[in-house]
C-alpha cells in the first residue's frame, strides 16, 4: 500500500481493516464480491453483539406474538368445532320461539310452544323422509346432592335416542331406556364432570342422588366428551324426558294437558339432506300449529349446525386476525429501533465507509452491506421470535387452560413479514450510507 492509503487507513476511527492483497486488487477494479460483502456485514454485527440482540428485540417481540396469538386463536376455533360437531352430526334443532304476540315477535325461546306431539310428528318419516332420528328434551337446571357434595347442573329430559342423536356413550352403567321412559323412573344418568364432583371415589353407578329435593338412583355415567358450554354433557345429567316432564318441572312442562319440550334434536340423514330436512321439519310444525305456510307467523326456530358452526368460526377467524394484526404492530415498533440503530451505525462508520469508497468500493457495495446488516438483524430477531412464540404456545397447552394449535402457514407469514419489515426500514440507513462523498467521509469527525 502507499504512503497516502497508510495515512487513511491510520486517520479512521474505526478498528483497522487488514485486507489481503488481491481482495484491494479486486476493490480497485471494480468493488468487492458478494461473499465479502456479507463477510463485512457480518462481523460488524458479531463485534457489536448487545446492539445488534437489543435492535432485534422488537422482531422477537413482535414475531414471538404473532406466532402465539394466532396459535391461540387457530386453537379456540379448533376447539370450537370439535365441541359443536361433538355433539351429534348433521344436526337441526327446533327451538320453542319467535312467537308473534300483539304484532310483535319474540325471539328463540320467549315462548313455550314445542310438545311431545310436535316430535312424534316429526319423528314419522311420511313427514319427514330426510331425517333418521328424532329426540325430545326439556332443558332445566337444579340442586344434585350426594352425602356431603353438591353442585347445581344442567339437566336434560330425554329419550333413548338423544345418545344416538348427540353421539353421547356410557362409560359405565347405562342409558336412560325406553321402560324409563315409559314408567316416568326417578334414574338418572350423570355427566363425566358432575360424576366426579358427586363421586370422587368413581363408583356412581347405582348411588343415590338427590336433585331438587327427589330421590334418583344413579344408572350410568357418560364418557367425558370435553371442553364446555354449546351443550357439552359434561356439565349436565340426563333424565327419562317424561319424569322431567312431570316429576322435576311439572309446574312447568305441562300446559293445558300438553307435555312441553324445550327443543326437538333432529339428526339428518346426510349431510346432503340437510337442508332438505330443514325444509320439511319446517312445513310440518307449521301444520301442526296450524300457521302460514310462507313462515311469516312461525312460532318456533329451526337452527342448522353448520350455520351456527360457520357463523363461530367467522367471529374467531376474525378475531384471530385482529390479535395477528395487534401483535404485528410490535414489528413495526421493531423496524424502527433497526433503522434507528442503522443511522447512528452509519455515522459512527462514516469515515470508514469513506475509506471504502476511497479504495474503491461501489455505492452498490456499501448499500448491499448495509441492506444485509439489515436483514440479518430481522431473521435473527425473527428467528429467536418464532422460536419463543412456539414455546409459548407449547406452555399453554401444558396448562390445560385453552387449546393452542401453531401453524406452517402463521410462521412463515410472522418470518416473511419481519424480515420484510427489516429490507424497508433498512433501505433508507443503507441509501444513505451509499451516496456519501468520500472526501466528505474521510474528514468527519
Amino acid at each position: 500500500m502507499s504512503t497516502l492509503e497508510h495515512s487513511l487507513v491510520a486517520s479512521s476511527v474505526s478498528e483497522p481493516i487488514a485486507e489481503p492483497e488481491h481482495q484491494l486488487a479486486e476493490l480497485y477494479t471494480g468493488g468487492i464480491t458478494p461473499r465479502e460483502t456479507a463477510r463485512i456485514a457480518l462481523k460488524s454485527l458479531v463485534a457489536n453483539k448487545l446492539r445488534s440482540l437489543l435492535t432485534a428485540l422488537g422482531i422477537i417481540i413482535g414475531v414471538a406474538a404473532v406466532v402465539a396469538l394466532m396459535a391461540i386463536g387457530q386453537g379456540s376455533q379448533a376447539s370450537i368445532t370439535s365441541t359443536i360437531t361433538a355433539n351429534g352430526a348433521n344436526l337441526l334443532t327446533v327451538r320453542s320461539g319467535s312467537s308473534n304476540a300483539g304484532g310483535i315477535g319474540g325471539g328463540v325461546g320467549s315462548s313455550q310452544t314445542l310438545t311431545t306431539d310436535d316430535a312424534a310428528a316429526l319423528a314419522d318419516t311420511s313427514n319427514v323422509p330426510d331425517a333418521s332420528l328424532v329426540s325430545p328434551e326439556y332443558n332445566g337446571n337444579g340442586q344434585l346432592v350426594a352425602g356431603s357434595l353438591n353442585t347445581n347442573a344442567r339437566i336434560v329430559g330425554a329419550t333413548a335416542t338423544y345418545a344416538a342423536v348427540h353421539n353421547a356413550t356410557v362409560a359405565n352403567g347405562e342409558f336412560i331406556t325406553e321402560e324409563n321412559q315409559t314408567s316416568r323412573a326417578s334414574v338418572v344418568v350423570l355427566g363425566a364432570n358432575v360424576a366426579t364432583t358427586l363421586f370422587p371415589d368413581g363408583d356412581a353407578v347405582g348411588q343415590s342422588i338427590r336433585i331438587n329435593g327427589l330421590k334418583f338412583t344413579v344408572v350410568g355415567v357418560l364418557t367425558s366428551k370435553g371442553g364446555s358450554g354449546f351443550g357439552s354433557t359434561d356439565d349436565g345429567v340426563i333424565v327419562p324426558l317424561s319424569t322431567a316432564q312431570y316429576t322435576l318441572f311439572g309446574g312447568r312442562a305441562i300446559s293445558g294437558g300438553a307435555a312441553l319440550v324445550s327443543s326437538i334434536a333432529v339428526q339428518a340423514n346426510d349431510s346432503q339432506s340437510v337442508d332438505a330436512a330443514l325444509s320439511e321439519i319446517q312445513q310440518t310444525l307449521r301444520t301442526q300449529h296450524t300457521l302460514a305456510s310462507d313462515g311469516s307467523a312461525d312460532d318456533f326456530s329451526v337452527i342448522n349446525q353448520q350455520d351456527q358452526l360457520d357463523s363461530l368460526t367467522s367471529t374467531t377467524q376474525t378475531l384471530t386476525l385482529f390479535l395477528g394484526a395487534i401483535a404485528a404492530i410490535s414489528l413495526l415498533v421493531g423496524g424502527i429501533g433497526i433503522m434507528n440503530i442503522m443511522l447512528v451505525s452509519v455515522r459512527e462508520r462514516t469515515r470508514e465507509i469513506g475509506l471504502r469508497k476511497a479504495l474503491g468500493a461501489r455505492e452498490g457495495d456499501i448499500l448491499q452491506q448495509f441492506m444485509l446488516e439489515a436483514l440479518t438483524i430481522s431473521l435473527l430477531g425473527a428467528l429467536i421470535g418464532l422460536t419463543l412464540g412456539l414455546l409459548i404456545a407449547f406452555g399453554v397447552n401444558i396448562s390445560g387452560l385453552i387449546a393452542a394449535v401453531p401453524s406452517f402457514s402463521s410462521a412463515l407469514m410472522a418470518v416473511g413479514f419481519a424480515l420484510a419489515v427489516g429490507l424497508g426500514f433498512g433501505i433508507a440507513p443503507a441509501r444513505s450510507a451509499a451516496r456519501l462523498d468520500p472526501i466528505e467521509a474521510l474528514r468527519f469527525d
